[in-house]
């Protein structure tokens, strides 16, 4: 899975925006607790989501940036799983983000995030149609999306399903369970150096 999301590894040096802080010393205390990210991140991030409104000044932490806002993100702007990247991540269920839904999806696509988080999310992007199992059509869309414009025929699609199915399908079900995904991703080292976004 060669698309790439980068967000996490340079953070500059005027990240804390001089003046007063907009997060309490409990609520940057709470974010670092819960995310991967330093106190300093955490505004570099803030930085980010404010950029993304049409009006930034007016930006507050319950702000919600609707998917278009979000989609002008580049690192998001270019992902063949943006949709499902901004679905998975917003608490309302709305496709809109709040600065903490932001803040979450951050840290998990950053370097720091562990393996396991990062496979339970993609797990979760991947399962287009939110039965908590990779089906035979989740595995179309997947694989659609990553090959993009070079389109596979039929065939080779039905081809490549099968395949996946029969190498990391263990119980036969015709479908991939998370423990079934996890172990397969497990074994990629690609993924992580994938499943990311640098800052």
């Amino acid at each position: 899975m060669k698309y790439r999301l980068e967000f996490c590894d340079v953070i500059s040096k005027d990240n804390m925006g001089g003046g007063s802080s907009i997060f309490t010393k409990q609520e940057l205390d709470d974010y670092q607790e819960l995310t991967y990210f330093t106190k300093k991140e955490i505004h570099h991030v803030y930085k980010r989501f404010k950029s993304l409104a049409p009006n930034p000044e007016a930006v507050t932490k319950a702000t919600k940036l609707s998917r278009d806002e979000l989609y002008a993100l580049p690192e998001i702007k270019v992902n063949p799983f943006k949709d499902r990247i901004v679905r998975v991540f917003s608490s309302s269920g709305d496709d809109s983000m709040t600065f903490e839904d932001f803040l979450d999806m951050m840290s998990v696509f950053c370097d720091h995030a562990p393996l396991a988080i990062k496979i339970e999310y993609a797990f979760r992007i991947y399962d287009f149609d939110e039965d908590d199992s990779l089906g035979r059509e989740d595995l179309r869309k997947l694989i659609d999306r990553l090959t993009g414009e070079m389109k596979l025929g039929e065939s080779d699609m039905e081809q490549l399903i099968q395949a996946v199915i029969e190498e990391s399908d263990l119980d036969n079900d015709d479908g991939l369970s998370f423990a079934e995904f996890e172990h397969k991703m497990t074994k990629n080292p690609e993924f992580v150096t994938s499943f990311r976004i640098r800052m």
